[in-house]
C-alpha cells in the first residue's frame, strides 16, 4: 500500500514536470503577439487621435455659441449696439473692445475674453473679441488646441463693410458682411500660430453653423 501511494506520488510529479514543460511560450509565439499588438495600436493610435482632433473642434465651437448668445444679451441691453463705451468709428474702438469684454467675461465666467488675437497656446476656452467700428457687428474667434483651425463667429446687426467694419473686417468674405449670423473656419498646413479678429481673406463662412 506503501509503495503504491508513493508510485502515485511519483506518477503526479512526472505530469508535473511534463505540464511544466509545456507551459511556456516560444520565441516565435511572443513575437506572433507583438507582431498583432503593434497592428492594433498603428490602427488605434490615429483614430484616437482623429477623434481627439475633433473633439477639440467641437469644443471651440461651442464656446464660441456661449459667446455669441451672451454677446448678442450685452447688444440688446445697450440698445442694439455693441459699443457699451458709447462712441464709434475708429477712435473709439479700443474703448469699446474693452468694455465688451469686461462685460462678457463677468456674463461668462467659465470662459477667458481677450481683444483681438489668440492662440492655442492660452489658457483652455480662450475667445477673442472685436467689434465692428460701428457698433453693429462683432468678430469673435478662438483657435481649437490640436488642430489649431480658426474658428469665427460673425454676428452683424447691418451690412458691413470694410470702412464701416474697420480692421475686422476688412479682408473678410463677401457673404460674412451681409447681416446677420455667419460661422466661419481658417485653416492651413502648416496651423497658423495665432487667431486674429482681423479675419484672413482666406476664411471660409456659411449661416446656419459651423461647417465640419
Amino acid at each position: 500500500m506503501f509503495s503504491s501511494a508513493i508510485k502515485r506520488l511519483n506518477d503526479r510529479r512526472d505530469a508535473a514536470g511534463e505540464t511544466g514543460e509545456d507551459a511556456g511560450f516560444t520565441l516565435i509565439e511572443l513575437m506572433v503577439v507583438l507582431l498583432i499588438l503593434a497592428i492594433l495600436l498603428a490602427i488605434a493610435i490615429p483614430t484616437f487621435l482623429g477623434v481627439t482632433k475633433s473633439a477639440n473642434d467641437r469644443a471651440a465651437q461651442s464656446n464660441l455659441n456661449t459667446a455669441l448668445v451672451n454677446a448678442k444679451s450685452v447688444f440688446q441691453t445697450n440698445s442694439q449696439s455693441y459699443a457699451l463705451a458709447g462712441g464709434v468709428g475708429a477712435a473709439s474702438l479700443t474703448a469699446n473692445n474693452a468694455s465688451l469684454v469686461g462685460s462678457l467675461t463677468t456674463a461668462e465666467p467659465n470662459l477667458s475674453f481677450v481683444t483681438g488675437t489668440v492662440s492655442s497656446g492660452m489658457t483652455l476656452s480662450t475667445v477673442g473679441v472685436s467689434i465692428a467700428a460701428d457698433g453693429n457687428g462683432v468678430v469673435l474667434v478662438e483657435q481649437a488646441k490640436g488642430t489649431g483651425n480658426c474658428w469665427y463667429v460673425v454676428d452683424n446687426a447691418t451690412t458691413e463693410t470694410a470702412a464701416l467694419g474697420g480692421t475686422p473686417y476688412t479682408n473678410m468674405a463677401t457673404n460674412a458682411l451681409a447681416a446677420g449670423t455667419w460661422y466661419g473656419k481658417y485653416a492651413t498646413s502648416p496651423s497658423p500660430a495665432s487667431c486674429s479678429t482681423a479675419v484672413p481673406a482666406a476664411a471660409v463662412f456659411q449661416a446656419n453653423g459651423f461647417s465640419s
